[in-house]
């Protein structure tokens, strides 16, 4: 989303940011899972990641930018070098967000543009754009439909021909409705999701809308990239990309120097 964090306080965004230490609604609390680092991979630290995808080896990466400057992007990177190996710019006047490659088409969504655009996934070239009401934050897809979020606790099923949306899902945990949701991975069945301006990564049931598990990583960047803390970067996490064959995660940040490889137990 758009907004650069300069402390290193981190403010949870669970349950519309009601108060501290909320109390639970239910007993169905999240299991908590754990991570592993298997590898850090180089990142531009010039990109403020909306998006981001692997396939076939490359990661492919939507960006925006916090004033307009015209720099939002979709890339696909060498994960060896972090260099854009091809890339498409767009016009100033758009805020790029999450994106998403479903058919050998790429969609890319706009901050508050109302706009998502869809690519041609090997040249690049733009196919088609849709409209649609709202802000644009993350996106992915299960192999059928796509699937967005906008900021709220509510997760939108489009049909990928029309962009039309086919059903709505509220997500929720042990503490009721759970806002702030940003990029999107899809994972066997599940929604992986990044929560605004923190450190925890939830892992959804798409069936229900429940919290099944979560994870915090508050402890990634002292741990493996302090380097970062005191520079002017976001400190929230915003991207998440699995490699199937793998069986592993890259996740990052906005303007982060390093894509984290990582596994979760």
């Amino acid at each position: 989303m758009y907004t650069v964090c300069f402390a290193t306080i981190i403010v949870s965004c669970n349950n519309q940011q009601n108060g501290n230490n909320p109390t639970p609604t239910n007993t169905n609390e999240p299991k908590q899972l754990s991570y592993t680092l298997i590898a850090t991979h180089p990142h531009d630290v010039n990109s403020f990641t909306e998006g981001l995808e692997f396939r076939n080896g490359f990661l492919y990466e939507g960006t925006g930018d916090t004033d307009y400057k015209g720099v939002s992007k979709l890339a696909k990177i060498d994960l060896a070098t972090g260099k854009d190996i091809q890339k498409i710019n767009l016009s100033k006047e758009y805020f790029g967000e999450g994106i998403t490659m479903l058919n050998n088409k790429i969609y890319q969504l706009t901050y508050r543009e109302n706009k998502c655009f869809v690519y041609d996934a090997n040249s690049f070239s733009k196919l088609k754009e849709f409209t649609y009401e709202g802000e644009g934050w993350g996106m992915t897809n299960d192999g059928k439909q796509l699937i967005n979020s906008n900021g709220t606790n509510n997760i939108y099923f489009r049909d990928p021909e029309t962009f039309a949306v086919t059903k709505t899902i509220a997500v929720s945990n042990n503490y009721g409705l759970l806002s702030s949701i940003n990029e999107l991975e899809y994972v066997d069945g599940f929604l992986y999701a990044n929560i605004w301006t923190t450190f925890k990564i939830v892992k959804i049931d798409l069936n229900t809308g429940n919290v099944v598990a979560e994870i915090n990583l508050d402890d990634l960047l002292p741990k493996y990239a302090p380097e970062i803390l005191n520079q002017p970067v976001d400190k929230g996490l915003n991207g998440i990309a699995y490699d199937s064959v793998g069986k592993r995660f890259f996740i990052t940040g906005k303007y982060y120097p390093k894509i984290f490889e990582v596994k979760f137990n």
